[in-house]
């Protein structure tokens, strides 16, 4: 039997650590074959307070150790001396790179405006206007706010080279781009990058469009191709938002922090769901569990590009059983659907037990 992978798993918050707990039911061996080893750290808002976010930086390099973590939604403060948001922090730990969300079509829920082919964005993980130092000062009278700004070459290349492999793949066309006429110094080195990637891509179809036009492109007809949309940090956690509800729900794909190598290859990954906590839907079993138990897809798709060929299997057969599961109306209550949380992971995991025995028993591979 083959050693176990080391999965860090990174508790939260409210419906966050709900989902995460029935994500896991997903994750197990006995479900999917592939050996695991879950080693837990509790970011909860609590822990974080206790431990002044120490216990976010110990699981951030925990994750970069072992190459493979699993998220749950955590609870952000608002107050400027509380603890924030750990996301930063893991990012910055794990170093992470590149960011990619992937909306597709949700069987048996009516996508907005048309748009039924996939969608991914691929942006910044760190910087931006994430951590950018910010003030205010007095001014002729008035008080005038000022925030310093940073992104580097080396992650807009990061950002660029992905979404051209990223396009490659999926057989898309990358799409979109930052406002470079604006701001030709700073955002336009995220275009200069995706140029020179087209150049080294060529085979990869390349629309470069301004992030206004984007947005508008994508409700009026742009989307008629699997597309890919590199962005800055903050202009993609905001494409994400829109892109993801055009499918059903923004819990209907799973959200991937990648850490890269200067070749630009997976050195760790950490899956999560893009959605929040979702306080109003806790304790009542009817929060969507498809992001959450996407994450696990694609957590197990990262193992299985280290070596462990069973867990590209296992990843092929949580994806499609989620979806299979929607497509015979066993969904929440808001993809339209009657089924608790509880009974959707029941029948994604019966799903996935019926493929991997019956893969297994014709030889299948991926």
């Amino acid at each position: 039997m083959a050693d176990a992978t080391r999965i860090i798993v990174l508790e939260g918050d409210e419906t966050g650590q709900e989902l995460l707990e029935q994500a896991l039911r997903v994750l197990d061996p006995g479900v999917t074959g592939v050996e695991v080893e879950l080693e837990r750290h509790d970011l909860s808002l609590d822990s974080r307070r206790r431990t002044e976010n120490g216990v976010v930086t110990a699981a951030g390099r925990a994750v970069r150790e072992s190459g493979f973590g699993i998220k749950a939604a955590t609870i952000t403060p608002e107050g400027t001396d509380d603890v924030g948001s750990p996301n930063r922090i893991l990012r910055e730990e794990l170093d992470g790179k590149v960011i990619i969300r992937t909306g597709r079509r949700i069987p048996g829920v009516t996508p907005v405006a048309g748009v039924h082919y996939p969608i991914s964005v691929v942006r910044m993980a760190v910087g931006d206007a994430y951590g950018a130092e910010q003030w205010r000062e007095s001014v002729d009278g008035d008080e005038v706010a000022y925030r310093t700004e940073r992104i580097s070459r080396e992650v807009c290349r990061a950002v660029a080279e992905h979404s051209f492999r990223t396009a490659r793949k999926i057989h898309a066309r990358v799409y979109g781009g930052p406002k470079w006429t604006v701001s030709p110094v700073y955002e336009g080195m995220l275009k200069e990058e995706l140029d020179a990637a087209a150049e080294r891509h060529s085979e990869v179809p390349y629309q470069p469009v301004l992030i206004d036009a984007t947005y508008a492109g994508l409700v009026s007809g742009a989307a008629d191709a699997p597309l890919v949309i590199p962005a800055l940090n903050r202009d993609g956690d905001c494409l994400s938002d829109f892109v993801l509800p055009l499918f059903g729900s923004i819990a209907g794909a799973e959200s991937v922090v990648l850490s890269l190598d200067a070749s630009h290859e997976v050195q760790a990954v950490m899956t999560e769901a893009p959605h929040g906590t979702a306080p109003a839907l806790q304790g009542k079993n009817i929060a969507n569990p498809m992001a959450m138990v996407m994450a696990v897809a694609a957590l197990l798709h990262y193992v299985g590009e280290s070596g462990r060929e069973e867990a590209h299997l296992a990843s092929r057969a949580v994806y499609e059983s989620v979806l299979e599961a929607s497509a015979t109306g066993v969904r929440t209550p808001d993809l339209g659907g009657a089924s608790t949380t509880s009974e959707v992971v029941d029948e994604v995991v019966g799903r996935v037990r019926t493929k991997i025995d019956v893969w297994s028993s014709l030889g299948s591979s991926v």
